[in-house]
């Protein structure tokens, strides 16, 4: 008796207010059963061989409830604690409480045939603590569905004032509906499993421009979060967000997806799968995206949450024409987009940092989100913002992990042309191993690393003294040293890291406006710490610092490195 009084399958939810009942004339149908009837789980005979055969007429072997907190289990609960009688030859035999343990443990996705098993089957999977194990577990939902605040919604989007047209005036009703009686079966049902196949990492389809869509279980809903820098230049704030669209339970059977774009509130929108790993948002009230203001309005209400600022205080007049193309690209759409799923990179142990997603300083093209992978001997960064330059989707930095490099003395860093002679050296080694050339290529060092009277011989990216030695090397550069840009490197962020870890040799993608004539320049990669690096564009004389993104992205990671490397291919071509 004690385990059926603890076991949570059974009798009345302490932290579930059940509903009134209904159709007491049609309890005994099983559509139409009363749900208090049905936690109790009553009806569970001893003599039930094939799970929900014919009992004896004889009463002894029924399974009676007293109460919420009182379960008689004569005939399973006398097997339980071994009074005589034989073990359960059969799931259907076991005590109901242990079945609820039981099916918790299975996936959502298989309890519908588990129901399809019996009726006694069929009556236990409407208890409430298998579905909301599902819904904790598969969904990380971890607060109860009727005391959880609602998440990402403010209060302007929760109460509507419903103004009477001929008094003009009115009183503010509640827009959402009362989630008092909401089930977690019913969230799992019609919510959380319909649109399992949308949460994760997505990247819009807008031209050059890209994006970074997070659409995640928040409370009772389902939110797509745009995430967006932060103002230029300052990498180190987080990001922001902004909610595109959200889906949730508008009644007990039924989810709604509405539009969260524009500065109207909510609105009706819709969700369409395209594909696999490809859905689409469709906004059915696009006038909600207008302002009384018109475009003018538009524009700057978009300019001050975009840049942080006016257009008065962006001086640079080629700054400014990339803003305003921005805005009137991207303002066509109206939240009808088309997105793509992408994964976060799988860590290797091997990994030279943590990867993931950075923040990067671009130019007058502001701050752009980039993800950093490692593929053996290299360490490639994929922009999933871009600009009409360099598009989302490209291979912004390929940096080679195998041509390690030793940064001259304070002095000489301070010289651009030392630097670029230390990395220009290697560009060349690499180019001519990339033609083949047979002839062994010298690579010059600069002053202060390691000097020319030293007889530097080039061996793979290995001096005969051990000055550049590779991962493979016994000696390679200090773990800790000192750096500065060079004296005419133009840099977003005044404030940098003045040491750093490791520094390698790598390349670039710059192009023309439209994506034209593009080319992979030589540049120096600098690892400041587990959480910022750095890239300096020798030919263009600029510096970018990149900073990552510290957000829990759930359901993001991809299942192996073959998928992810996959998805990178594919990346490229979107946008090709």
């Amino acid at each position: 008796m004690a385990v059926c009084a603890r076991l949570c399958g059974v009798g009345q939810s302490r932290r579930c207010r059940r509903r009134p009942r209904q159709n007491q004339q049609d309890r005994g149908s099983d559509s139409d059963m009363d749900e208090e009837e049905e936690e109790r789980i009553v009806g569970q005979r001893r003599g039930d061989a094939g799970c929900g055969g014919e009992a004896p007429e004889s009463g002894g072997g029924v399974v009676e409830t007293a109460g919420p907190s009182r379960v008689h289990c004569s005939g399973a609960d006398s097997r339980l604690h071994g009074v005589g009688l034989p073990h359960p030859q059969a799931l259907s035999e076991l005590p109901p409480e242990l079945l609820v343990e039981i099916f918790s443990l299975l996936p959502g996705t298989a309890l519908p045939n588990v129901a399809l098993v019996c009726k006694t089957f069929r009556q236990i999977l409407n208890t409430e603590t298998i579905w909301r194990r599902r819904c904790m577990e598969e969904f990380h939902m971890k607060e109860d569905v009727r005391k959880m605040e609602v998440g990402g919604v403010s209060c302007r989007d929760l109460y509507v004032k419903r103004v009477n047209p001929r008094v003009k005036s009115g009183r503010f009703m509640k827009l959402l509906p009362d989630y008092e009686h909401m089930d977690y079966k019913d969230v799992y049902t019609h919510l959380l499993h319909p649109y399992r196949h949308i949460l994760g990492l997505w990247q819009p389809d807008i031209g050059p421009y890209g994006g970074l869509l997070n659409v995640v279980v928040d409370g009772l809903f389902i939110i797509g979060w745009m995430y967006l820098p932060p103002h230029d230049p300052r990498v180190e704030d987080p990001m922001r967000r902004r909610p595109l669209f959200r889906i949730h339970m508008w009644d007990s059977k039924k989810a709604t997806v509405e539009c969260m774009y524009g500065h109207k509130g909510p609105h009706k929108g819709d969700i369409q799968t395209v594909k696999k790993d490809e859905f689409s948002t469709k906004c059915n009230q696009t006038d909600h995206h207008r302002m009384p203001g018109g475009r003018q309005e538009e524009f700057r209400t978009w300019l001050e949450e975009e840049w942080g600022r006016t257009l008065e205080e962006i001086f640079h007049e080629h700054m400014q024409e990339l803003i305003l193309m921005k805005f009137i690209y991207t303002s066509q759409y109206d939240n009808c987009l088309t997105y793509r799923r992408i994964y976060l990179p799988p860590a290797m142990p091997s990994d030279l940092t943590q990867p993931g997603l950075f923040k990067g300083t671009y130019g007058s093209h502001g701050l752009e989100i980039i993800m950093l992978s490692f593929h053996r001997n290299s360490a490639r960064a994929t922009k999933l913002t871009g600009d009409p330059n360099v598009p989302a989707g490209q291979l912004t930095l390929d940096i080679d992990l195998s041509q390690p490099l030793i940064l001259p003395d304070l002095e000489h860093q301070r010289n651009i042309e030392e630097l670029s002679r230390l990395v220009l050296g290697v560009h060349e080694q690499v180019q001519r191993e990339a033609r083949g050339d047979a002839a062994a290529p010298v690579r010059v060092p600069a002053k202060g690393a390691c000097s020319e009277a030293d007889g530097v011989e080039a061996n793979n990216g290995v001096d005969s003294d051990g000055c550049q030695a590779g991962p493979s090397g016994g000696t390679g550069p200090p773990e800790i040293q000192p750096f500065i840009l060079p004296l005419g490197v133009m840099a977003r962020n005044e404030v940098y890291p003045r040491t750093c870890r490791k520094c390698f040799y790598g390349t670039g993608l710059i192009a023309g406006h439209g994506f034209t004539s593009p080319e992979r320049t030589p540049g120096l990669f600098v690892l400041f710490d587990e959480d910022r690096f750095g890239f300096i564009w020798l030919e263009l004389k600029s510096f970018s610092l990149y900073s990552r993104l510290t957000d829990r992205l759930a359901h993001a990671h991809a299942p192996n490195m073959e998928r992810f490397e996959a998805m990178l291919r594919n990346m490229q071509s979107w946008t090709s």
